[in-house]
């Protein structure tokens, strides 16, 4: 039997057994485990940003130095559907109040004139939660102290549009006092339309709440809180005789009045919920209510709330000059598109489908490649039910197929599908909301509009942790929750789509560092060895560092722009690894076969390039151990082995390469040089570095041919 052995280390000399023990990678020839396609595989994500950013980050020369990442088809990020905003995806359009500049807007699809360069978010006057996923600069109006703001629900999520009674719908309100206290009394200050039917519930619940997850799921209501015939206007309710100690109050809305104070002629005004202010507390000496809610304009003063779904009704003075997307025509006339199908995204939680058709019209009128449609970004993160994401996902696709009866439409984008080794059919974890998600489009006979399944990947939420216990269970993670989305409908049968990926979701070192080199390339390797089919890298324009937490900076990019220069960063290295030299470039389909290694911290994953040549990309995890490596390639089928042949090309990247400063809130690469590369014409002895990402790449003669085994 033939060994092949590697070391972090290029060395000329042979390894004794005393200076290190065999790691042995096996790859498992016979059927491989998956296809694909690098120029389809591999992508990018393209996000929203702050004023003035889009024009330096997609400048000439930054476009240039961002197609040499070889990543190749792009996933347009959409950063309104995050900050509970309006796209305005084209400035020109109409209002559904055009004298008075407000209402429903729709972008036009009219190509003559102007390109579009950039496109804004329009903050929603109606808006319902406290909290959002993006600058999270907005609030309330349910308790921001003015009687003259009203939040409201969405008008698609009423009976009038989706066909079903509102109780199939019901709307709701949660708030939030951020620790128990004792309730007995709630005021509703109701706008219009009001709810007829509704109930006044608590937290029944004492087990902690991670907010940050999920709401809470069980309710009860107050013994004097289910009301039958409400009347609307300024309602004062004993809830109890009896003072309840909880943390959450829930409003559960399930009949509307479909009324309006507005003089206008559009159906949308009529439609769902709305409340102007909201009061709890204990209603003392019987005369006032001592209120536990905080009011005020803003989200760091008021009580935080959640609320169903909010109204996409804005204004032209809601305009956000903050935060800018990069126009359509701006990106696909930019090159970075290498003249492929966009992931294209339709705003879905706060628009409308009138506006999602004519953004399809107007890509189709200027003869962009697009293929796939993503219906909204993580509705998961911003709570709303899967019944409720599911009834506007089919509105907007009957919309969507009208235009094009082939456009492929998919989702949701889960902020995160994060894995619960304790409790994996959690009611309210995402194999749950994905399961009642599809149940929904079954029962309505609409699962043929769901076509490809997407979410994004940022295992690591807390970045002041050590980096080498979670590189050790990042590929166990990823591999537990998409087995525990299976299990709840998840079918092979459609693509799975990883639409970001980094580190975190917050700015930390180790996206500046090798380890976020390593984990990039450990998703990708993982992901595609459990047949994901397309993976967009997070973080391709050029950046800088941020400081979100007090243990660390950082920001997942492949490029750096600071007062000090612009420099490549670990995971631009760690992509061109991936897309130039593991795989090779282009069209050509690549066979991925199982691989084992006998060392926890050591991962590979071998793919079967057109070129005939077999590649295996290796990653030692562990920060401080080198360790040697035999790789072997076992056909089962003869029960033999086979091993590389000269010439074999090695690169590898390590600490030798890159080092980071120290410095906790501005880190900076102290060295920055590229892989190192060496041809090697016989079975050298070489090492893998702590902390390296290593690509071996060569011939390997199986029986009397080249090739995958008999069996293949």
């Amino acid at each position: 039997m033939f060994w092949w052995l590697l070391s972090v280390v290029i060395a000329v000399s042979i390894l004794t057994s005393a200076q290190s023990e065999f790691t042995n990678i096996t790859v498992r020839l016979g059927h491989p485990v998956d296809r694909f396609v690098p120029a389809h595989a591999f992508g990018a994500a393209l996000d929203g940003h702050e004023k003035g950013e889009i024009e330096k980050m997609l400048s000439p020369v930054n476009i240039k130095e961002m197609l040499t990442a070889g990543l190749k088809p792009l996933s347009y990020r959409l950063r309104t559907e995050l900050a509970v905003e309006a796209w305005h995806w084209n400035p020109k359009g109409a209002w559904s109040e055009p004298a008075k500049k407000q209402g429903y807007w729709t972008s036009s699809s009219d190509v003559r004139g102007a390109s579009i360069s950039l496109s804004y978010g329009y903050k929603l006057p109606r808006r319902g939660s406290t909290i959002d996923q993006a600058n999270d600069d907005g609030y309330s109006r349910l308790d921001d102290g003015k009687i003259q703001t009203f939040w409201k629900s969405n008008p698609y999520l009423d009976q009038h549009f989706t066909g079903e009674q509102n109780s199939k719908h019901p709307q709701w309100v949660v708030i939030d006092l951020e620790k128990e206290k004792l309730i007995d009394t709630i005021r509703i200050r109701w706008a219009t339309p009001f709810a007829r039917m509704y109930e006044v519930q608590y937290q029944r619940s004492a087990a902690a709440i991670d907010i940050s997850q999920a709401l809470p799921d069980e309710w009860q209501t107050f013994p004097e809180g289910d009301i039958q015939n409400g009347g609307g206007g300024d309602v004062l309710l004993r809830l109890s005789s009896t003072p309840v100690s909880t943390r959450f109050i829930r409003i559960l809305m399930k009949e509307s009045s479909s009324t309006s104070d507005r003089r206008q002629i559009d159906v949308r005004d009529h439609l769902g919920y709305a409340i102007r202010e909201v009061y709890v507390g204990l209603f003392v000496d019987n005369r006032t209510l001592q209120d536990e809610v905080r009011h005020a304009p803003n989200n760091g003063d008021q009580t935080p709330i959640y609320v169903s779904s909010t109204d996409p009704w804005h204004r032209a003075r809601d305009k956000d000059e903050l935060i800018e997307q990069a126009g359509f025509d701006r990106l696909f006339k930019s090159g970075l598109t290498n003249n492929l199908p966009v992931l294209i995204p339709v705003a879905v939680l706060y628009d409308t489908p009138e506006n999602a058709v004519a953004e399809i019209r107007y890509l189709k009128k200027r003869g962009y490649s697009i293929e796939r449609v993503e219906l909204g970004e993580e509705p998961d993160g911003q709570f709303v039910t899967p019944e409720d994401y599911a009834a506007l996902y089919i509105q907007f696709a009957k919309a969507l197929h009208a235009v094009d009866p082939k456009l492929k439409l998919g989702g949701p984008s889960f902020q995160d599908i994060e894995y619960d080794e304790d409790a994996p059919s959690a009611n309210n974890g995402k194999p749950a909301w994905l399961g009642r998600f599809l149940a929904y489009l079954k029962e309505h006979g609409r699962l043929d509009d769901y076509t490809f399944f997407s979410f994004e990947w940022y295992p690591f939420d807390d970045v002041c942790q050590p980096t080498a216990p979670q590189l050790a269970v990042a590929n166990k993670m990823l591999t537990g929750l998409l087995a525990q989305m299976q299990r709840s409908g998840l079918t092979r049968n459609i693509p799975w789509i990883m639409t970001e990926y980094g580190y975190s979701a917050f700015g930390g070192r180790a996206e500046m560092d090798i380890e976020g080199a390593l984990l990039n390339a450990d998703i990708i390797g993982t992901f595609l060895n459990l047949g994901g089919e397309q993976a967009f890298l997070y973080g391709y324009e050029p950046n800088e560092v941020i400081h979100e937490v007090p243990c660390s900076s950082g920001n997942n990019m492949l490029f750096e722009l600071s007062e000090r220069g612009s420099y490549r960063m670990p995971t631009y290295y760690g992509a061109r690894l991936t897309t130039q030299e593991w795989v090779q470039p282009g069209n050509g389909v690549h066979e991925l076969y199982a691989t084992t290694t006998d060392d926890t911290q050591v991962t590979a994953y071998a793919v079967h390039r057109p070129d005939s040549l077999w590649s295996l990309m290796i990653l030692n995890k562990d920060p401080d151990r080198t360790c040697a490596v035999a790789v072997k390639f076992h056909n089962e089928a003869s029960d033999s082995d086979s091993e590389f042949v000269g010439p074999i090309d090695l690169y590898q990247y390590s600490q030798k390469q890159y080092e980071l400063s120290t410095d906790t809130l501005e880190p900076y690469p102290i060295r920055d040089q590229p892989p190192e590369h060496q041809t090697l014409t016989s079975q050298l002895v070489i090492q893998l570095p702590a902390y390296s990402l290593t690509i071996l790449r060569g011939r390997v003669p199986l029986g009397d041919r080249d090739g995958p085994s008999p069996g293949h």
